[in-house]
């Protein structure tokens, strides 16, 4: 069972050579790179989400008058 999938992508010609300059300063194959910017994506979206989530259930909390870790122990008694 292979390990990686093979894809051919297009560039724009600056960032296809941004990619190499960074390839060839870091060592790696341009293949690694992409990897890694792509990796770094997806944590930035799903940081993203999280955050939003977040900011959601911050306002259920507070529209519920839960501030604090002892209003949320309260709460969650009843």
């Amino acid at each position: 069972m292979p390990t990686a999938v093979k894809k051919t992508i297009s560039l724009p010609p600056e960032l296809a050579k941004e990619a190499e300059e960074i390839a060839s300063e870091e060592g790696k194959t341009l293949s690694a790179v992409i990897q890694d910017a792509l990796r770094t994506a997806r944590k930035e979206r799903l940081r993203k989400e999280f955050r939003e989530l977040q900011g959601q259930w911050s306002t259920k909390a507070k529209e519920k008058g839960i501030l604090t870790e002892k209003d949320l122990q309260r709460y969650l008694a009843k």
